[in-house]
């Protein structure tokens, strides 16, 4: 058993710190764009003569603005919109928390189309390279999460349970950590070997992100503790449940687009 003890700042110079939470961001950016533009020059050069790697460059541009509001605006409305409501201002408030994955998925999703619409490119083609890349920013953004103690688990006696002080002395599953193992190490491999298959279907990472971290995201829920403000849902689901649904639900549209159109 673990006592967390943890900082969520790793240096602070004063008039301004630097916490774990925004490196996360930072690093799962640069890796982000790094190993897209591996797999743009090394697997897709030929047969995308239309996209090249300076072209993702420009799209990152579009990523960085769709995670950050989208994730803040699926914050505010999936998880919290009566306090925002009464508290407008708060909304750009994102130095003190609060982002969603679903909005930021909802985000890059709208920024990738419209970045497509301007270059005349296929959005299921930027998305697969998108839902590649994305599981080492789940990764990291995980592991910020259990050195700040928060999205913690439920209460367990399992010999790998975590103390976190800061919410009570109660053992509880490292959730966080199931998340990172899950929806960033696994899936980023059960990618990765669909991207290198020489008869790659567009779209094909695209609606195995949504289905595979739906799926991963709703087992991994059963472990943590629901949001206090809302609980949940119909007494059964929590709110990250439901909108993982609905992923799935999505990937399976995708895939069935997928099926007719190429008989896959």
């Amino acid at each position: 058993m673990f006592t967390h003890s943890l900082d969520p700042v790793l240096i602070d110079f004063g008039f301004i710190a630097i916490r774990w939470y925004s490196l996360a961001y930072i690093f799962g950016i640069l890796f982000g764009w790094w190993y897209g533009r591996q797999l743009i020059e090394n697997r897709f050069s030929v047969k995308s003569e239309k996209f090249n790697s300076r072209d993702f460059d420009d799209l990152i541009t579009y990523l960085i603005f769709s995670i950050i509001i989208g994730g803040r605006l699926g914050y505010v409305i999936f998880y919290n919109p009566g306090y925002f409501i009464s508290n407008p201002i708060d909304i750009f408030k994102i130095w003190e928390g609060g982002m969603s994955f679903h909005g930021a998925l909802i985000g890059i999703v709208l920024g990738t189309y419209l970045f497509s619409i301007k270059k005349n490119l296929s959005t299921l083609f930027l998305l697969d390279i998108i839902a590649c890349v994305s599981p080492i920013g789940i990764f990291l953004g995980r592991i910020a999460n259990f050195i700040n103690g928060e999205l913690v688990g439920k209460i367990s006696n399992v010999p790998w349970s975590v103390i976190f002080p800061s919410i009570d002395m109660m053992p509880r599953h490292p959730s966080q950590l199931y998340e990172a193992l899950l929806e960033g190490l696994i899936l980023f491999v059960i990618l990765r070997i669909l991207i290198n298959k020489n008869n790659y279907i567009t779209g094909t990472c695209s609606y195995v992100f949504l289905i595979c971290y739906g799926v991963f995201r709703v087992f991994s829920e059963f472990f943590r503790e629901p949001d206090s403000h809302i609980g949940y849902l119909f007494n059964t689901l929590s709110m990250g449940t439901l909108l993982s649904l609905i992923m799935i639900l999505f990937g399976f549209i995708i895939f069935n687009f997928l099926r007719k159109k190429n008989e896959i």
